[in-house]
């Protein structure tokens, strides 16, 4: 035989020399909780080892990403009050306001990255503003604006919606350059799924909807074509970065934008993948760290080339070990 492909899996040294996907953990996002009130850490009971933080003890975490070399991260607030214009979501001083001026100012070396949304803030716990039992999408958009802008006054280094309300990234886009950030980045989740499994996430951020559901403005999950609608309208309309959400049903998705578009994909790992190899790992089922090197990779091969996950830490561990990367 004059091929044979098992030459270049003969050992380690070779097999990482020809490997086809490479990651880093500069490509890393961790999702962190941040809620209101003083020197708490709350563990997440459907999501084992991931914590809701206070301002006053969220540098725990921030000091124990940077020390495995993750410098990103994407905040989540949880506020103590909610109403159904969702204020504290753009208010001066917002949790998430609060947790950038601190983070900023404690930790300049880190990225923070803004989750751009209104359901954790709602009393109704939709994404938007409601007229009647619909939310109304043009009324929404500027207050998805003011929310942006708030966060990146108060130090946010990007600015993510998560909304899925039609036209939201030319708004914020607007709004922000109208007050001088131009240079300040949109990541948009473009191709956001009403999936299953964001479930143990509704339970961290107190979000689920008080009634109905989001399937009118959250993609159906039969639909590829409507995803690539979706990312070259965000294109189109300003985003820099395109995000798929979540990742491990949607391998597909991921690829068929990273071939469509030129701009950074990323892709979120969200709250009920993390959860299922948590609780398959705890029964002995599955090895946890095998399946969680697994899954990342499959999402960068798929075409991602940034990863949310609440196992950043572990796979920048894992990276640095030469076990996957």
């Amino acid at each position: 035989m004059n091929i044979r492909p098992r030459r270049l899996r003969s050992n380690p040294l070779i097999r990482s020399m020809v490997r086809e996907t490479r990651m880093d953990p500069s490509s890393l996002i961790y999702p962190m909780f941040v809620r209101e009130g003083k020197g708490i850490v709350e563990e997440i009971k459907t999501m084992p080892g991931q914590f809701r933080y206070t301002v006053d003890t969220m540098g725990k975490i921030l000091e124990s990403l940077l020390d495995c070399g993750v410098t990103k991260v994407m905040l989540f607030g949880i506020p103590d009050k909610k109403d159904p214009l969702g204020s504290g979501a753009y208010e001066k001083d917002g949790i998430v306001q609060k947790a950038l001026r601190v983070g900023k100012k404690d930790f300049p070396q880190m990225y923070f990255i803004t989750d751009v949304c209104m359901c954790e803030y709602t009393s109704h716990g939709h994404c938007g503003i409601l007229k009647e039992r619909e939310v109304d999408n043009d009324k929404t958009l500027k207050f998805l604006s003011d929310i942006a802008l708030s966060h990146v006054q108060a130090g946010a280094d990007m600015v993510a919606p998560s909304d899925m309300m039609d036209g939201r990234i030319a708004a914020i886009r607007k709004g922000l350059d109208q007050h001088g950030y131009i240079d300040t980045p949109i990541m948009s989740y473009a191709a956001k799924y009403a999936s299953s499994f964001y479930g143990p996430f509704r339970e961290a951020a107190g979000s689920a909807p008080e009634f109905g559901d989001r399937k009118s403005y959250q993609m159906d999950y039969h639909n590829k074509r409507e995803a690539l609608k979706e990312t070259l309208l965000d294109v189109e309309e300003g985003a820099d970065i395109i995000m798929v959400k979540p990742a491990l049903s949607y391998l597909d998705i991921i690829s068929e934008v990273r071939n469509q578009i030129s701009l950074p994909v990323a892709a979120y790992s969200v709250s009920g993948e993390y959860s299922m190899i948590k609780a398959a790992a705890k029964l002995g089922f599955m090895d946890e760290t095998q399946a969680v090197c697994e899954t990342a990779v499959s999402t960068y091969r798929a075409g991602a080339d940034i990863y949310l996950t609440y196992y950043a830490k572990e796979l920048a561990g894992y990276m640095k070990e030469g076990r996957i990367g």
